[in-house]
């Protein structure tokens, strides 16, 4: 991956600083999603080839694994890895931001502290 520089707060958002990657993480980590099926259904409406390309992105960056769930070779099902739910503590934190600083949000519910 091309880094913008060393700067570790860009190298950061290299990596998870678009539009829809923390909130694949999100779907993982807080929602148990686990199935492509599954983030499709999410409120944000992410594109087929979107979360495709998401999906490969946080498999090679090591933030998230993939394992057959059926007999069908093609269906699979994502997890975090540690290094991925290493991620979980910050999501909170933007959660919480979000809900004291922004008016218009809300959560299904505040993943627990």
């Amino acid at each position: 991956m091309n880094r913008r520089s060393p700067c570790p707060i860009a190298c950061t958002l290299d990596l998870i600083g678009d539009k829809w990657t923390l909130l694949v993480l999100r779907d993982i980590l807080f929602f148990q999603k686990s199935k492509f099926d599954e983030f499709l259904d999410s409120p944000e409406k992410i594109s087929t080839n979107i979360l495709t390309d998401r999906l490969h992105k946080l498999e090679a960056a090591g933030l998230i694994s993939k394992a057959p769930y059926s007999n069908h070779r093609l269906r699979m099902a994502y997890s975090a890895t540690a290094k991925g739910e290493s991620l979980a503590p910050i999501l909170k934190q933007l959660v919480e931001w979000g809900m004291q600083n922004l008016a218009e949000t809300r959560t299904q519910s505040l993943p627990p502290k």
